[in-house]
């Protein structure tokens, strides 16, 4: 039970995804990536893993942070070394983020699940085994056929719904694509999309993240004409205020913070300043599972929904053990990629669909990634 050790292994894994200048993922040729995997050891010789870009858990975070806290601890005190880890942030020099405390609070909670041999939305105490899952596609690019125009996001909506998908989120055009952003761009992408589907699929947007107060507004107003399920993350998530004026300004749901630093505390201001209609978490954005879990308790008790940003096995199992999330957010997608290729370090997906649009939650131990361990080894960067 004794924590005795904290490694990170970096690794090589193919992918055709690529990221812009602005950080945003697009289809291209396959190249080598590479990524790291954080393991939790104890005395006892369990392990529990997590996943993180690499300079999330570069080497000083972990020596000079993260196994001070940890080792020598015993791995079921989740709560007080969350607590213990959050408190070193603020003599970090900024050096802990919040995507550390993430990836580490998962490896805790990963290895719980193992040595015990459940799930870790059991462990939590689970509210649902399979989840709706909406379809959530890339920002827009300008490649010919791809999500260059209004009509390719209506083509490519259709090629969702078939696929089983009962709600589709667009994400639109922003830099570096030439021309972007663009709010009246965005509103005909959007009308698009819901010619294409028809009026019973649920659609969202998340859009250019800095547009205005009158762009956000017109945005709002135009999405309120198509019957949109709601708006994210359309203006700088610092500034509440303005958040709390569009929330008072539209009829369609404001959903967030997003990327609005502070953890589950920031996400209490928004409540209480009614910045928000959706309350916004994502284990990564607020520091791990059980701050994550924290804002679901929050919206629980001011009677409010609260959607999970992002895909992969840890989001999975917080949706899964939450009633105020209603989807789960599965991508991102494009007409040039198959998500269902998975990653070549999983062995199987960890949120397989089915035809009727929902992810069934798997009954692996831990958060149920089904971990290529040969490979990993096979593909280290020394």
């Amino acid at each position: 039970m004794i924590i005795t050790d904290v490694s990170v292994r970096v690794f090589r894994h193919r992918t055709r995804r690529h990221s812009d200048s602005a950080g945003h993922a697009h289809p291209g040729p396959p190249h080598d990536v590479e990524t790291a995997i954080l393991t939790i050891r104890t005395e006892d010789g369990d392990e529990g893993h997590s996943f993180a870009p690499r300079e999330i858990v570069r080497p000083h975070v972990i020596d000079k942070f993260v196994k001070k806290v940890l080792i020598g601890q015993d791995h079921r005190d989740r709560e007080r070394l969350w607590h213990e880890l959050a408190h070193w942030q603020r003599g970090s020099a900024a050096q802990l983020t919040d995507r550390t405390l993430a990836v580490v609070d998962c490896a805790l909670w990963d290895l719980a699940g193992r040595v015990l041999g459940q799930p870790v939305h059991k462990l939590i105490g689970s509210y649902r085994d399979r989840v709706p899952a909406y379809g959530s596609i890339m920002c827009g690019d300008e490649l010919e056929g791809g999500l260059a125009t209004p009509e390719d996001y209506g083509r490519f909506a259709e090629t969702l719904v078939k696929r089983g998908y009962k709600g589709i989120k667009l994400h639109t055009w922003m830099p570096p694509v030439s021309w972007a952003p663009d709010v009246r761009m965005d509103i005909r992408a959007c009308a698009a999309v819901r010619e294409a589907v028809g009026p019973d699929i649920a659609l969202m947007i998340d859009a250019y993240h800095w547009y205005s107060r009158t762009d956000a507004l017109q945005l709002g107003r135009g999405l309120e004409k198509l019957g949109f399920a709601w708006i994210e993350e359309p203006m700088d998530e610092q500034s509440l205020a303005s958040y709390r004026w569009l929330a008072e300004n539209l009829d369609i749901p404001v959903v967030g913070p997003e990327s609005a630093a502070g953890k589950h505390w920031q996400r209490a201001e928004w409540i209480t300043s009614g910045a928000c209609d959706i309350l916004r978490t994502g284990v990564n954005d607020v520091g791990g599972i059980t701050p994550a879990l924290k804002t679901m308790h929050l919206a629980e008790a001011f009677g409010m929904e609260c959607e999970v940003h992002g895909n992969t096995a840890m989001n999975l199992q917080v949706v899964a053990a939450s009633k105020p999330c209603r989807w789960y957010e599965r991508g991102l997608l494009h007409p040039f990629l198959e998500y269902d290729d998975g990653f070549d370090y999983l062995r199987t997906l960890s949120d397989p669909m089915d035809a009727d649009g929902f992810v069934q939650v798997p009954d692996r131990p831990g958060l149920g990634e089904d971990i290529d361990f040969e490979h990993i080894e096979n593909n280290r960067v020394a």
